[in-house]
């Protein structure tokens, strides 16, 4: 639901409308705070929820253990999610690396402490975390309350809690369209745990997607530039630049991902041991290898677009998008091959990367066709919508 800040913030900022960046903020604040609420009773009752789709007990118990520790950590992130997107549109990316580096560190040692040297097992790696985002979220508010954003942040202010239902409705958006895509590859996992020797597959399956998880940080990164570039641009009036910026995310996300893809294929038969000691989970990492790199280079490509999506404010557009080819299209493709095929895990894995393949293909016409300058026009009235003001006329607009 932050994402939703991306748009308007970048817009602002871009248009030169500052002191709506904090105003924004509070009112993510409010939202994001109320729906973790919400979202509390599904941390709690995690166990019971998962034996009831047909999870083992096992696997319900571990993971309904560890959700209760890392409720702390939910309100974290609605904090945490604002203030990135505030300091984002702002180019303050220095200062938030500096800050995450730290907490690395801090993270690294503790989790070490309390999970092997104490003995505290998940629970230990959960209170770390919890640990870990709050001081990132102190840390950056610390930053910000202490004048380093200028016209940006000029305190608390009841503006925050006017216009919250459109607020509300831009941010369901922005999270239907980003939710869909993080459980689209959640669901993947979960499928795994009704497969023969499950445990196997789930094993296997969590190596491959944290192997993505890492390398798609490059594209996470990818995915924040360009959609502060864009909001940036289009706020003022600059289409030109916008477009230019969206070709060179595109193509550099594209020979990154083919390089990172070409590395892991040469050390295919060495990186599964890395993570597993049990023969059959390497056996099956390394079959899955294959269809690793190329969702590898197909998930460096779809989060730059998803952020010129966010940037452009078509999250709405984007969420049908999404639903199309994940859940009508690539899910049941992946279920088919998967356990009527009996494919196993690859079939359930090449029906989903099928689907991502088709939604970024889409994605990739919507940007191909897009008009830049009709979309700085829509910036501007959006500001205005929001509570700025249109500083530039669509007289205005470069060509």
């Amino acid at each position: 639901m932050g994402s939703a800040l991306e748009t308007l913030c970048g817009q602002a900022y871009g248009a030169g409308q500052l002191d709506m960046l904090g105003i924004y903020m509070q009112r993510s604040w409010i939202i994001l705070l109320v729906t973790a609420l919400f979202l509390m009773f599904f941390y709690i009752f995690a166990t019971p929820w998962l034996k009831l789709i047909g999870q083992t007990e096992e696997i319900s118990n571990a993971a309904g253990q560890l959700a209760l520790w890392m409720i702390p950590q939910l309100f974290a992130y609605a904090m945490n999610f604002p203030i990135s997107k505030f300091l984002q549109s702002q180019s303050k990316m220095m200062v938030m690396a500096c800050i995450s580096a730290v907490v690395l560190v801090l993270h690294t040692f503790f989790s070490w402490l309390f999970m092997l040297k104490l003995g505290w097992g998940l629970a230990g790696g959960a209170v770390v975390l919890n640990l870990s985002w709050w001081l990132i979220v102190v840390a950056q508010l610390i930053y910000i309350f202490n004048g380093t954003c200028g016209r940006a942040w000029s305190g608390f202010s009841r503006a925050a809690f006017h216009n919250l239902g459109s607020f509300v409705r831009l941010s369901l958006a922005s999270a239907i369209m980003l939710c869909l895509e993080i459980w689209y590859f959640m669901v993947l996992v979960l499928f795994a745990g009704y497969l023969k020797n499950a445990e196997i597959a789930v094993d296997a399956l969590s190596i491959c997607t944290n192997i993505l998880g890492w390398v798609v940080m490059v594209a996470i990164g990818f995915n924040a530039a360009i959609s502060v570039r864009v909001s940036n641009e289009l706020g003022a009036a600059h289409p030109r630049t916008a477009r230019f910026s969206v070709l060179v995310v595109v193509v550099s996300s594209f020979l990154i991902g083919l390089l990172l893809a070409i590395i892991l294929i040469i050390f295919r038969h060495r990186f599964p041991s890395l993570f597993s000691e049990n023969a059959q989970v390497q056996g099956v990492v390394y079959k899955l290898t294959p269809l690793l790199a190329t969702c590898i280079v197909i998930n460096n490509i779809q989060p730059a677009l998803s952020g010129v999506a966010i940037g452009a404010g078509w999250q709405a557009v984007v969420a049908y998008v999404n639903i199309a080819c994940y859940y009508i299209f690539g899910i049941p493709l992946g279920l088919s091959l998967g356990f009527v095929v009996n494919m196993g895990v690859q079939g359930i894995w090449i029906g989903m990367m099928t689907g991502t393949m088709v939604q970024t293909m889409i994605l990739f016409w919507f940007v191909y066709a897009t008009n830049w300058n009709k979309e700085a026009a829509i910036a501007g009235r959006r500001i205005k919508e929001w509570g700025g003001h249109q500083t530039v006329s669509p007289t205005e607009i470069e060509d």
